[in-house]
């Protein structure tokens, strides 16, 4: 990725999805969750009137800064993602039955995810961008949807849409528009062309 006088990458994530993304384009870094109240920072900027972009922004530059203080030579990649549907924010769920609960809220309607990085050395934000996926699901049935939730188990619960895409995901939707990438979690190429521009990866 770098030589030994070019700054490391760290990934402020505990995102498998993420992680992989990374290590299958070739891009070496380490990766360590962000220590902070995700649940605490959604809810002031909420209760402020803070856009969805705003909040997903706010949460990516969050999680980089925290680490940029312990990795000061370092660019720190922090991410975010949000689900917005018919204007409610859904969290991950906390189990199969909130899964269960919001594809079927889901199910017949368009949603919008809003994936935002941000690249951080120094405290200084260097790129702050989001990306907005837009995903409608098909009006599928409640048996395929028992089928859909005990083929897939837990590993949907890592996902804010309960859905993988790599994965049993595409079996849900009737229209997808917009970046793979960032449905996935990161905008990848626009990851990866900011880090040229950076030299962290060869141009």
């Amino acid at each position: 990725m770098t030589n030994d006088t070019e700054p490391p990458l760290v990934l402020a994530s505990a995102s498998t999805s993420r992680r992989v993304m990374l290590k299958n384009a070739g891009i070496d870094c380490l990766a360590e969750a962000a220590d902070i109240d995700e649940a605490a920072v959604k809810a002031s900027l909420m209760a402020r009137g803070a856009t969805p972009a705003e909040i997903s922004e706010r949460l990516a530059q969050d999680k980089a800064l925290v680490l940029s203080e312990k990795y000061p030579d370092a660019i720190i990649l922090g991410a975010d993602q949000l689900l917005v549907c018919e204007g409610r924010i859904f969290d991950k769920p906390r189990d199969r039955a909130e899964a269960e609960d919001h594809l079927r809220f889901f199910r017949g309607k368009s949603h919008m995810l809003y994936t935002s990085y941000a690249l951080i050395r120094q405290g200084e934000i260097l790129t702050l961008e989001t990306e907005r996926p837009a995903l409608t699901m098909r009006d599928f049935s409640d048996d395929f949807l028992a089928d859909y939730l005990e083929k897939s188990g837990d590993k949907i619960l890592s996902s804010v849409g309960c859905y993988l895409l790599e994965d049993l995901g595409p079996q849900l939707f009737s229209e997808i528009n917009g970046d793979y990438f960032s449905i996935l979690g990161l905008p990848l190429l626009r990851v990866m062309d900011n880090l040229r521009k950076l030299n962290i990866l060869k141009s």
